[in-house]
């Protein structure tokens, strides 16, 4: 295993600036001696909500009137431009200075959903596609649901729905299915939650 001081950073390149990413290269001696430009692009940190709802709240939700029995969890339907497709997702968003993965997935949840979680719990945080990001994801579980605000940005046009607990990942699973919402999934059922 080569270790990281056998490593050295010759520069830092940043070639652009965005209001959502930074992107550039780092030039890196490698262990052998050579040097090679390494790509990045760098965001700020994320949060997905895993958010439990009775199925009381559940069938209040327009559209929801067949949620019947049983807890379901809280999803968004949304048209991603970059893949040009509408997804089923998990509530998301960027952590803002200061906050905490749950501070962030408690305000997320509520702007993007108009619920409000009476309890929030870290399950996991970890480094997105290290090859290339330099990004890091918290889950975030969420329950006791009450209703609260919603206050969307002006580039966020989400439909509202619910998913049965026992159907989420098989319902995540279907195309077009994105990694955040799989990972979030996944590490509840492992954890339990699910």
């Amino acid at each position: 295993m080569t270790d990281v001081d056998d490593w050295t950073l010759q520069e830092t390149v940043t070639e652009y600036e965005t209001p959502w990413y930074d992107g550039g290269y780092d030039v890196l001696e490698q262990p052998d001696g050579t040097e090679k430009r390494y790509y990045w692009a760098e965001l700020p940190p994320a949060v997905v909500v895993v958010a439990r709802i009775d199925a009381t709240a559940a069938a209040s939700l327009a559209g929801n009137s067949d949620a019947v029995g049983g807890d379901h969890l809280l999803f968004v339907e949304q048209y991603r431009p970059t893949v040009r497709e509408t997804h089923l997702e998990l509530p998301a968003g960027i952590v803002e200075d200061g906050e905490s993965y749950t501070e962030a997935a408690a305000r997320e949840l509520e702007e993007e959903t108009g619920f409000r979680p009476s309890s929030t719990a870290l399950i996991q945080e970890y480094a997105v596609a290290t090859g290339l990001l330099r990004h890091d994801r918290g889950i975030v579980y969420a329950e006791g649901l009450e209703p609260g605000q919603r206050e969307l940005d002006s580039n966020e046009f989400l439909e509202v729905t619910t998913v049965p607990v026992d159907e989420a990942l098989e319902r995540a699973r279907e195309l077009p299915a994105n990694d955040a919402t799989m990972s979030a999934l996944l590490l509840a059922k492992e954890d339990g939650l699910l």
